[in-house]
């Protein structure tokens, strides 16, 4: 009788045992381009991620006594693969939030499955607008800039009289929106011709005729503004006798490794989300001098993305003193303001949106760097940008 009441009441004690040591933890999911194109962007995301999880928390990766656990998953960019991991980590993971992802085509696919299981999807780093736009719902916050800033800083950039433009952009969510709200933004500029081509397009030979074509007889300034992410090279449109015509090539920012080919284009001029050198605060000199030591290298683009979203994260599980209720942690975040590498943001009430700074840039050329440096023309606040709101809240 008495070993079968301590075999009851040790049942009784594991059962009890496994909701508390589930209680310590907050589960957190990133899901990711582990693999497939965007694999480099993935890659820095999730390394900014951790850092920033370390930075935040004092190097103890627990908030409010609760230990930060990161369940990493490849949605290898296919959107209907990142819908099943976010729904399988809600249930079976029982993750309390989930990050990411990288591909704006994967987002979309995703933001109905936070809204399902009623749970938050801080997205970081996708950019397409209708993520914030008419496809949000309240569960949806982003740190990452969304395709308007992008435009809207670039248009402060290159709008200005007595200019015509064309856009070369890839044929999916990114690349469309950038260029419709790039064309919102432009006020003073002409933009002539858009031109779409695949994600994956390697001959740039026959889209580049058709903006030479666009442009060759305009008077005045003539750009080609291109949004691009992942393979290819479209800057090989430069090969194809543009100096003949007097056509420069504008673009944003990008990672280091994409950036070696502006270093065929000193002066070229254009507006990025980031790059080490230009913010001025204690939390992106950490993120610089840890990723020097760590890594060899500074830090990239979506290195600061991802420590923006652990930031993030932490600010708002600090103020709910750990509890991960979904109700509660919305309403904190509501217009929450953050520190981060690039300097202070806030969630939009209406859209979740990060509000953020933008960074003017002109290309210098340094022999001992591998890539274009953007040296700093000017900081463009978030009250110098009229970022629409979009979902009609």
């Amino acid at each position: 009788m008495q070993r079968r009441l301590f075999v009851t009441l040790a049942a009784v004690a594991a059962l009890v045992s496994t909701p508390a040591l589930a209680a310590d933890q907050i589960k957190i999911a990133h899901i990711h381009s582990k693999s497939g194109p965007l694999e480099a962007y993935a890659k820095q995301t999730q390394t900014g991620l951790m850092m920033g999880l370390n930075y935040a928390t004092d190097g103890s990766m627990e908030v409010a006594g609760k230990k930060i656990v990161v369940i990493e998953k490849d949605d290898q960019g296919k959107p209907d693969l990142g819908r099943s991991l976010l729904a399988s980590a809600y249930a079976d993971d029982k993750v309390d939030l989930a990050i990411g992802p990288t591909s704006s085509g994967v987002a979309l696919a995703m933001l109905p499955v936070a809204e399902e299981y009623k749970k938050i999807l801080l997205v970081e780093p996708a950019v397409a607008d209708s993520i914030t736009g008419d496809k949000w719902n309240r569960y949806i916050f982003r740190t990452g800039r969304n395709s308007s800033q992008d435009a809207i800083s670039n248009a402060v950039a290159l709008d200005g009289d007595n200019t015509s433009i064309a856009t070369l952009a890839q044929d999916y969510a990114f690349g469309r929106d950038g260029v419709s709200a790039f064309k919102s933004a432009i006020k003073k500029a002409k933009v002539v011709h858009e031109e779409y081509l695949p994600a994956d397009t390697t001959d740039f030979t026959a889209g580049a005729q058709r903006l030479i074509d666009a442009l060759k007889d305009e008077p005045g300034r003539k750009v080609i503004f291109i949004i691009w992410a992942g393979a290819g090279n479209p800057f090989k449109i430069a090969d194809l006798g543009l100096d003949r015509y007097n056509i420069e090539i504008a673009t944003g920012g990008n990672i280091l490794p994409a950036m070696a080919a502006y270093k065929n284009f000193p002066g070229m001029e254009g507006a990025t989300y980031y790059y080490y050198e230009i913010p001025k605060n204690p939390m992106n000199d950490y993120m610089v001098e840890q990723h020097q030591k760590e890594y060899g290298t500074p830090p990239d683009f979506f290195t600061a993305g991802g420590f923006a979203a652990a930031s993030a994260i932490v600010t708002a599980l600090k103020k709910t003193e750990g509890d991960t209720d979904t109700r509660k942690l919305i309403k904190t975040m509501e217009g929450m303001s953050f520190d981060t590498p690039k300097g202070k943001m806030t969630f939009r009430e209406q859209d979740h949106q990060a509000m953020q700074s933008m960074y003017h840039f002109k290309i210098k050329v340094d022999p001992d760097v591998a890539w274009g440096i953007p040296e700093l023309v000017h900081e463009i606040t978030p009250d110098e940008m009229d970022i629409p709101i979009q979902n009609g809240r």
